[in-house]
């Protein structure tokens, strides 16, 4: 694997592993519970991450169809823990594999992104990538600390 993509994989890994223990010591009601009228669960999030990660790496930069079901993730209800870090698991899993057969050049090829019906380089798609699923990172911590604080 080139050195930016094993730095990229490393950002990457230490996401999931922010997510993992963000999750750990939830109880399962936890998991469903939303902050507020139209905001996400953490299940919700964690879905959304695993099915987005699935498609910006593995569709749009890897050229791997995802079959993702976007509207899908948005109803994840009653999906435990462990199933939740499988999702996530497996999204980094084959995120592994197509950022070890991607080279320079291919980062700088156009990609289509089939959702959005237009191009973009697959560099551009990692990096989406990562910040996507950095901004959620956030959202899943801040809501852990908001059902530790409910009354």
């Amino acid at each position: 694997m080139i050195p930016l993509l094993a730095f990229y994989l490393d950002r990457l890994e230490d996401l999931h592993a922010d997510v993992q223990r963000a999750i750990d010591e939830l109880p399962p009601e936890a998991l469903d519970w939303s902050p507020g009228p139209g905001m996400n669960s953490i299940a919700v999030l964690v879905a959304h991450v695993a099915g987005s990660m699935r498609y910006w790496i593995g569709e749009v930069a890897g050229g791997a169809a995802s079959g993702r079901d976007r509207p899908a993730e948005f109803r994840t209800k009653d999906v435990g823990a462990a199933e939740l870090k499988a999702r996530l698991e497996a999204a980094l899993a084959h995120s592994r594999e197509v950022l070890a057969g991607l080279t320079l050049a291919d980062l700088e090829a156009s990609r289509l992104a089939p959702i959005q019906a237009r191009e973009f380089s697959a560099g551009w798609a990692l990096a989406h990538a990562l910040e996507h699923t950095a901004i959620h990172v956030g959202h899943i911590q801040i809501t852990v600390q908001l059902w530790g604080q409910r009354r």
